[in-house]
């Protein structure tokens, strides 16, 4: 099965084609690089850079993969959550380019997309390699971490999440957005603040843990009130030092409270989706204590938000109609 797949939750625009939910044909993103300017993503600019580019990254994803309309089984695109004006550009595309070419629609949930570029590997020379890499193991204790949603499920089986914990505030990736704009780091502060920290200490600056008792949830608020706080009282203090100190703290509480997760739930891997999930020292801290073996991580690519993790959860929908297919636009749709 051939799934052309959209992907405009926020700022990035991805179509792709991808194969039986693993194989991806093409991969085209856009990555709106005038949010720099505002430090921030402004919703409406948003949507009309989306508007303005999804046409011509159809045709190339097409192009890319060697096919045309009449060669697709299925159109999806991501319906939430996110921001609804980009939501409900990519959304409308989709059933219109659908209705047209007389294809299924499939609405997606973003954050079952992260999940389901586990799944995922490119094709090299245009042919499936002769050995695949294998599936993730299920059930698995699964980590969403991006710039908007924090989230610990366990996958018992294919779109079937129990919630473990969410963010109660701020999101980590939205924690390193913020305090890489404190410091003087430009947007988006994730791969900012990783370049910073590869030459700081990170015990250098003491900064506090949320460990919320026994909860799952997770809290980054007083962690950046702690570095605003910092960077106030301690003139002329070390960049590289405060975002390796910052960048560890936030991997230890993410990699504590999934390993207490696979200890109380087991599963038989545990599985990284999101921005964030890109990052060398959360990946690193979380392999530490689960064991690299277990660990399954896309390549930091397929981390951020692109059309293939959308068109892998699309075929997986049909697939295993477990749970509602969603077709209406759900900005804050959850995953479990």
């Amino acid at each position: 099965m051939r799934i052309l797949a959209i992907e405009t939750s926020c700022d990035e625009t991805g179509v792709a084609i991808v194969e039986d939910g693993r194989r991806i044909r093409s991969n085209v993103v856009a990555s709106q690089l005038v949010h720099q300017d505002t430090g921030g993503i402004v919703p409406e600019v948003a949507a009309r850079e989306h508007l303005r580019v999804l046409d011509a990254l159809t045709e190339k994803a097409l192009r890319d993969a060697g096919r045309d309309l009449t060669e697709i089984d299925a159109v999806a695109a991501t319906v939430g959550p996110g921001l609804i004006g980009c939501l409900l550009v990519g959304a409308n595309y989709g059933r219109g380019l659908a209705l047209a070419a007389g294809l299924p629609f499939v609405g997606v949930n973003h954050l079952e997309g992260h999940v389901y570029a586990n799944w995922l590997y490119e094709l090299e020379g245009g042919e499936p390699p002769s050995d695949p890499p294998p599936e993730p193991l299920i059930p698995a204790v699964v980590l969403v971490v991006s710039g908007a949603h924090s989230d610990l499920v366990v996958m018992h089986h294919h779109r079937e999440f129990e919630l473990l914990g969410r963010t109660i505030d701020d999101a980590a990736g939205e924690a390193f957005d913020k305090v890489a704009r404190l410091i003087g780091l430009s947007f988006p502060g994730g791969p900012e603040i990783e370049r910073a920290a590869k030459s700081g200490d990170p015990v250098a600056v003491p900064l506090p843990r949320a460990w919320l008792a026994d909860s799952y949830d997770f809290s980054f608020s007083g962690l950046k009130t702690a570095v605003l706080r910092y960077t106030r009282e301690t003139p002329g203090y070390s960049v590289p030092d405060v975002a390796a100190s910052f960048q560890k703290a936030v991997a230890e509480v993410l990699a504590e409270k999934t390993a207490r997760a696979v200890a109380e739930f087991g599963g038989r891997s545990v599985l990284l989706g999101g921005g964030v999930a890109a990052n060398g020292q959360l990946r690193a801290e979380i392999a530490k204590r689960v064991g690299a073996e277990r660990l399954r991580v896309p390549p930091p690519r397929l981390c951020t938000d692109n059309g293939a993790m959308v068109g892998a959860a699309a075929f997986f929908a049909l697939r295993y109609r477990t749970s509602e297919v969603p077709l209406a636009v759900r900005p804050n749709m959850k995953l479990a």
